[in-house]
């Protein structure tokens, strides 16, 4: 069958499948429930705030309260768990993977529920969620430097309990304060520290987890290639990831930001940004400067057409009158000068990456709710660039933006270099280091009203571009980043099980030779699969 027969778009492809997963889920659901209360009697009880099933009043609220992306929300044709376990403590994790195994039960867990594709909540087999939201303190040790992060932590808790103790450390992480921390470290996790610092992944010290066997490990016990495994290969491959030990990295008191337009139609400014993949990797390693293209609505004489535009955005540790000189000898022609910067602290500038308004309250990052309005869908997708674009190509890509009639699309160039060029390809999982000039993002999201039609043209639209970008990007592998998962490059079979030549067509996209390796931790730590999903990593065949 080909893959977008399997589109959760398309409602009678979802009743079919699913008459029999909801048949077979009667049988499971109360074995399961009975398994998990018996476990959990001695340890403690089996009630509504630990545990919510379909006829628990809360259960529809709790499964879509931080599903992010509208277009997975969780509808009356949707796959829906048997239970949704919020665990306080170990040994709920270990009582759920063991009625799981003992039941045929699949487990997702979900931190933060930001997944692309919704594989932390979704599955086309019977299964549980194990949902990390009251895993979520973050413990800071400023004297040592470190800080343990529970995985259910989102990074706006992480930011600002850092910011609480000290105006001076920070952590390199993602910009979205809502995401979970327990998949965006597992996954590699890059933000505006990225050139000083490398990503999330790359400053992860230890870690505690729970494996296929029910075991709790920490980096010591577990040993040195599951460590390895986690920081960027996707820890839900491999057990549930509790918490993490973080190492905490120095920052100025001040950074300065900046944000600068420029009208894409223009000539000076097409020549600016074909200038900046010369030099956004670069740049001194206290400089981030990434560019972002897309429409936005000019009004004239009544009529509202689009108009591209181009936005500089920055972050620099340092003080303006630093930063200055710098971009006067680095990129000129930008033409930055002191009134289009502001000097704020680290944890202003995340409050201000995050879309509210200058001066507000860093507390802010602590709200975990959704955003309020009309459903949102998306769908995301990466690139790595090697070799500058040219003028011509990069121009008849921006064109595509004109194509959506409803809905907001980018397209983003993030700069790598610097610290990301130091750190060797096989360190961790997370492969895409030296040699990479950028990582070129596409977005595309849009009001999502159940329309299946546009939801299709929009996803068919970013499908489009990605095709288009294939000769000018990183070749054999094409390079992916697991963050931003995509189904579109294959994926396993509805169990989660796939030959190794098959995963390896996604595999080597996000991890190049660094799969193999995944492959081979796989199947010494989870040799039956138990942890599976529809990219997740397989095992290699047992042999009897």
């Amino acid at each position: 069958m080909k893959y977008s027969e399997f589109s959760p778009l398309i409602p009678f492809v979802i009743t079919l499948i699913f008459s029999f997963f909801c048949a077979a889920s009667a049988y499971n659901h109360k074995d399961f429930l009975q398994c998990l209360s018996h476990h959990l009697s001695n340890t403690s009880s089996v009630d509504a705030k630990l545990i919510y099933t379909p006829i628990n009043p809360s259960y529809v609220s709790i499964l879509n309260s931080t599903i992010m992306n509208s277009l997975f929300a969780i509808s009356p044709s949707s796959p829906k768990p048997l239970a949704i376990i919020t665990p306080l403590h170990a040994s709920e994790v270990q009582a759920t993977i063991f009625c799981s195994k003992e039941h045929g039960v699949q487990i997702r867990t979900r931190s933060g529920g930001h997944d692309s594709w919704g594989l932390s909540y979704l599955s086309h087999v019977p299964y549980v969620i194990i949902d990390l939201r009251n895993l979520r303190s973050v413990e800071v040790d400023v004297k040592d430097k470190t800080a343990w992060v529970q995985a259910g932590a989102t990074l706006g808790e992480v930011y600002y309990r850092i910011s609480e103790k000290s105006a001076t450390l920070g952590f390199p992480a993602g910009f979205c304060y809502t995401v979970g921390a327990g998949g965006h470290f597992s996954g590699g996790g890059y933000g505006i520290l990225l050139r000083k610092y490398g990503l999330a992944a790359d400053n992860i010290l230890d870690a505690h987890i729970v494996d296929a066997e029910g075991r709790v490990l920490d980096r010591k016990s577990m040993g040195e290639d599951l460590f390895w495994a986690i920081r960027g290969g996707g820890a839900v491959s491999f057990g549930v990831v509790l918490a993490w030990k973080i190492r905490l990295v120095a920052i100025p008191s001040k950074v300065t930001v900046f944000n600068v337009v420029r009208d894409l139609e223009k000539p000076e400014t097409k020549i600016l940004v074909h200038q900046w993949q010369y030099v956004g990797d670069k740049f001194h390693e206290d400089l981030l400067l990434f560019v972002r293209i897309q429409t936005a609505n000019s009004t004239t004489k009544g009529n509202t057409k689009p108009v591209l535009q181009a936005t500089f955005t920055s972050v620099f540790l340092g003080r303006v009158e630093k930063l200055l000189p710098l971009m006067q000898k680095s990129f000129p022609k930008l033409g930055l000068v002191k009134e289009d910067c502001l000097e704020m602290s680290w944890i202003q500038s995340i409050v201000l990456f995050n879309g509210f308004p200058s001066g507000t309250p860093p507390n802010v990052l602590l709200d975990r709710s959704k955003p309020q309005g009309s459903p949102m869908s998306f769908i995301a997708k990466a690139d790595y660039v090697e070799k500058p674009i040219s003028e011509e190509v990069l121009e008849r890509v921006w064109e595509r933006l004109y194509e959506l009639e409803v809905g907001v699309a980018f397209f983003q160039l993030y700069p790598y270099g610097a610290r990301m060029s130091k750190i060797p390809q096989s360190e961790i999982p997370f492969p895409h280091r030296a040699g990479n000039r950028f990582e070129f993002t596409y977005l595309v999201r849009w009001n999502d009203d159940g329309n299946v039609t546009r939801n299709e043209r929009h996803l068919e639209w970013i499908r489009s571009a990605y095709a288009y970008m294939t000769p000018y990007v990183t070749k054999n592998p094409r390079g992916a980043y697991l963050n931003y998962r995509d189904l579109d490059l294959g994926r396993n079979n509805d169990k989660g099980t796939t030959s190794y030549a098959q995963a390896s067509t996604w595999g080597k996209s996000y991890f190049k030779n660094n799969f193999d390796r995944l492959v081979h931790v796989k199947t010494k730590v989870d040799p039956t699969n138990f942890f599976r999903n529809e990219q997740s990593i397989p095992p290699l065949p047992l042999r009897w």
